[in-house]
């Protein structure tokens, strides 16, 4: 009896996903529990897996299609026997053909290519009366090589004064065949087109920026911070971190905990506006933005505030992974109080990012870049320097309050010092 494959459950408010590739064509053999097809969400992409061992005897969608929560993808026949669509090499004949028209191919295009150089070479010859007949008169020098050559001067390009031809003329034209060799050898500008189909997580991402966009009152403040302290803790401490704790020591989870100090100094920033209301979170669920092939996803450290920087390195380092394997689950995705963003990975100097719905503000993180500072006691120095990024609605969120909430995280990145003090 065949077993239906059916489409599962994708996770809350999520009934609809389309169908990215089958991994398995009908005929094929398969074993219990091996991907069969990938399926794309609003979110994330999703492995089906096969229900039983056995044939995929069908393939009841294809791909690009859209089904729903429940429908038939294809049946297996636990007893069925996998057939051969693989195609028999071709008989000797048939290669022997294939040989003779590949043969043929290529005297065409040897044939094409040494046609100029035989015309050329079939120049007629000119007299010294067709040459005595010439529009303007040559120096000796290019009249005799013309001779030699037996070249009809009419037909050579001049380029000296009052229309004369020059040695350098016909030395070019015997080079060339007089041909123009530059037009000959440029190719044509390519003017055509790709049409592709936006994937339902690339439609998703410009859903909810837009979607941002036209419902907030979105604005940003910038500052930048000065990077030495964190430079010089990394370099001191980054190989007895790893060594203790089984994970590098790398930037973002310093910025999750200045990202922290400032959300609780100014609960504003972690709130959400629902219909009329102000939401205010008291715990902190922190996104960090991860590019992949498919688009931008924010998957969310929860409870960011109770773990240490091992903690929120492990946990970054896990979803990196996850998302690079296309592992990412919807939990890992949904929620999330405040977001932050790296765009320094990139090179992007600075920007000013888009609120992630319902969230009401983004951190921007950017390139260092060493830049003379003057420093308290009038020195000037060269210092590593970010610049942030604060976007906010300002709906809920006074510029003061953004302002001081963004001070606040630089502050505590410049001295790594008040994150043991929890100030």
């Amino acid at each position: 009896m065949a077993v239906e494959i059916l489409v599962p459950a994708l996770g809350e408010s999520v009934t609809e996903a389309t169908i990215a590739r089958w991994l398995k064509s009908a005929g094929e053999r398969v074993e219990a529990d091996e991907p069969l097809v990938e399926l794309e969400t609003d979110k994330v992409t999703v492995e089906v897996p096969a229900p039983s061992a056995g044939v995929l005897t069908s393939l009841a969608v294809g791909e690009g299609e859209n089904v729903e929560v429940g429908a038939l993808l294809g049946s297996i026949d636990p007893s069925g026997t996998a057939s051969s669509s693989r195609s028999a090499p071709p008989k000797a004949n048939e290669a022997a053909t294939l040989k003779q028209a590949s043969a043929a191919a290529k005297e065409e295009v040897i044939s094409k290519v040494e046609e100029p150089t035989k015309q050329f070479q079939t120049a007629v010859k000119v007299s010294p009366a067709s040459l005595a007949a010439a529009a303007a008169p040559m120096p000796p020098a290019v009249k005799k090589l013309v001779m030699e050559h037996g070249l009809d001067p009419s037909q050579i390009q001049a380029s000296g004064r009052g229309g004369r031809l020059t040695k350098a003329d016909v030395l070019d034209y015997l080079r060339t065949g007089g041909m123009d060799v530059f037009a000959i050898a440029e190719p044509p500008a390519d003017r055509s087109e790709d049409r592709v189909k936006m994937s339902r997580l690339r439609r998703r991402i410009a859903e909810r920026l837009k979607e941002a966009q036209n419902t907030a009152a979105m604005l940003t403040t910038f500052n930048e911070v000065d990077m030495t302290e964190i430079l010089a803790v990394r370099s001191e401490f980054k190989d007895l971190f790893e060594k203790r704790h089984g994970v590098r020591l790398g930037f973002m989870s310093f910025f999750v905990k200045a990202a922290i100090q400032g959300l609780k100094d100014v609960p504003a920033v972690n709130a959400q506006v629902d219909g009329e209301d102000i939401v205010y979170k008291n715990f902190y669920d922190i996104g960090v933005a991860v590019g992949t092939e498919q688009g931008l996803v924010v998957p969310v450290i929860r409870n960011a505030e109770t773990l240490s920087l091992a903690g929120i390195e492990k946990a970054i380092g896990e979803y990196a992974r996850k998302a690079r394997d296309g592992k990412l689950a919807l939990s890992d995705l949904s929620g999330g109080t405040f977001t932050i963003s790296n765009g320094g990975v990139y090179g992007s100097l600075l920007s000013t990012p888009i609120l992630n719905p319902p969230q009401s503000a983004i951190l921007g993180m950017h390139k260092t870049q060493a830049r003379p500072m003057v420093m308290p006691d009038g020195s000037i120095q060269a210092r590593p320097m970010m610049y942030l990024a604060l976007s906010y609605d300002h709906r809920i969120i006074d510029g003061s309050e953004a302002v001081t909430c963004l001070v606040r995280m630089k502050e505590t990145l410049e001295d790594p010092r008040r994150m043991l003090l929890d100030m």
